[in-house]
């Protein structure tokens, strides 16, 4: 396959790779490094420290902060309510006024059209939006509780989840706002659900996978050329809304993504496994699908039923295609909640697995050896992406109560993400800001979150940092505390887009710094 016609960084290259070393040196930006940039960032840090009591100035701070990328993004749980009613009014859509569903059109009785509905009914648009999000959210009303009304939203716009153009422009223009410069997009091809499907009406033997990957053998080559084409046809429309490769390119053109297909832990077994499959099928054959995850509520009594069963099938895949990388859902889970019992195995299962990063991991207190456990994940580079607004919303685990702080003292890799930041009603520049104000981070541990976005980021290419995430490889230390790329450092830039992303990222601490001290927020 020509890479290069499959490329997703809209803009192209964040950093431009050029052929000759001393080119390469002479064009670099600057890197932030050496005894300046360290003083720069401690005036910086105490900036931060002025401004944690402060919130207002904080958020102007924290917007214009670098933070590297969101590995853990839902792409139609990115999209804000009002967006979902503008498409629904531009295609002549209802609501359903029993529950607030948005449905395809005619409209029949008990429902209302959404085109004009803003202006029509003010109450029943209000109303909309709430229902299509956690926005006016109190207990009880009609939801018990924000993990009820949290996953209540996803049924009522799925019949318009098929935006998927419009809605990934929404979510790298609103990267590009919150200066998050890569993104990984949770999301199915539609060959997804027609393949898993098909594995329904054949026999299932529960713990058989090579039999049942036979079974899907003779389907899984035109899935993964579907998929494919459907994604052609959805960056061609992408790059057509954001108008990039003209004058008139949006920010969000110059936001790089990639993909994650997923498996529903909530649907039978067979189910998952087609996805699975045809997951590890992407990852292999086109370079936008580089990882492969698993979703639904952890605690669906299918989800809890069929965790190791589901665990057992990523170990199976992954024996065979160990270049297949994995970040999974596990340990979104609280007390009560679930019985204790469920709280104790999850996240330990995900990394046996093989997952390279765990979603969420909010019940890691709760596992057996969790002490064992924390410092095999820090042995092994295992990170953490950590959902602030999410955890609070569902699980109701903010502040003190969750495991942010654990996490960073036994040296786990730690990423803030959205999670599904238009149901949450959230962004990125938030999830740091609830890091500053209710978890207590300071400005290098900030910085060094947003260097790990991009570090653990299931991009192509060596890492400009050590395993620890901090110590510069040898072949740029040099470059890097010089502020200035050398020839040394030039084959790596040139050969890895994690690296260029990395290195545009130490550029964008460097300018950000520089204007903070000499413009104070």
């Amino acid at each position: 396959m020509d890479v290069s016609s499959k490329t997703v960084s809209l803009g192209g290259l964040l950093f431009a790779v050029v052929l000759a070393a001393a080119a390469l040196a002479a064009a670099a930006k600057p890197v932030a490094g050496g005894p300046a940039a360290v003083a720069r960032q401690a005036s910086v840090a105490a900036q931060l420290r002025e401004l944690r009591l402060q919130p207002p100035r904080l958020r102007s701070f924290l917007q214009a902060m670098p933070k590297g990328g969101d590995l853990h993004n839902h792409l139609s749980g990115s999209v804000y309510a009002e967006d979902f009613l503008r498409w629904a009014d531009k295609d002549g859509d209802c609501v359903t006024l029993a529950d607030y569903t948005l449905r395809a059109p005619p409209c029949s009785e008990g429902q209302a059209p959404a085109r004009g509905l803003a202006a029509r009914d003010p109450g029943l648009y209000a109303r909309t939006v709430d229902a299509l999000s956690m926005r006016n959210f109190v207990p009880g009303q009609p939801q018990a509780s924000g993990h009820e009304r949290f996953f209540s939203t996803f049924g009522k716009f799925q019949a318009l989840s098929q935006r998927r153009a419009e809605a990934l422009a929404l979510v790298l223009e609103q990267a590009a706002r919150d200066r998050v410069g890569y993104v990984e997009l949770i999301v199915n091809p539609t060959a997804a659900t027609a393949l898993a499907a098909l594995a329904l009406q054949r026999p299932w033997q529960p713990g058989d996978y090579a039999a049942a990957l036979r079974q899907l053998d003779a389907a899984l080559p035109a899935a993964v050329s579907a998929s494919m084409q459907e994604f052609d046809q959805v960056q061609a429309r992408l790059r057509a809304l954001l108008q990039c490769d003209t004058a008139q390119a949006r920010p969000g053109c110059a936001v790089a993504y990639r993909y994650l297909p997923y498996a529903d832990r909530a649907m039978p077994q067979a189910y998952a496994f087609a996805q699975i499959a045809l997951g590890y099928a992407l990852v292999k054959a086109d370079p936008r699908f580089v990882g492969v995850n698993i979703v639904d509520p952890e605690d669906n009594p299918v989800a809890l039923a069929d965790y190791r069963a589901h665990m057992a099938m990523f170990r199976f895949f992954s024996a065979r295609d160990p270049q297949v990388r994995l970040s999974l859902h596990a340990g979104e889970l609280t007390l009560g909640l679930v019985p204790p019992a469920e709280l104790r195995f999850h996240i330990r299962e995900a990394v046996a697995a093989g997952a390279r990063r765990i979603g969420h991991g909010v019940d890691i207190a709760y596992e057996d050896a969790a002490p064992s456990l924390l410092a095999q994940m820090r042995r092994q580079r295992v990170a953490v992406e950590i959902n602030l607004t999410s955890n609070d919303l569902i699980l109701a685990v903010k502040g003190a109560q969750h495991p942010l702080s654990m996490y960073l003292h036994a040296g786990v890799p730690v990423l803030l993400s959205t999670d599904d930041a238009g149901v949450s009603r959230s962004d990125m520049t938030h999830e740091y800001q609830r890091a500053v104000q209710e978890q207590g981070l300071d400005y290098p541990a900030l910085k060094q979150i947003a260097r790990n976005g991009v570090s653990y980021a299931f991009l192509p290419g060596d890492s400009l940092w050590g395993e620890d995430g901090s110590t510069p490889l040898p072949a740029c230390a040099a470059a890097l505390a010089a502020a200035q790329a050398d020839a040394g450092c030039a084959a790596l830039l040139q050969a890895s887009e994690k690296a260029r992303l990395q290195w545009q990222l130490e550029a964008d601490f460097a300018a950000f710094e520089a204007r903070a001290l000499r413009s104070p927020y």
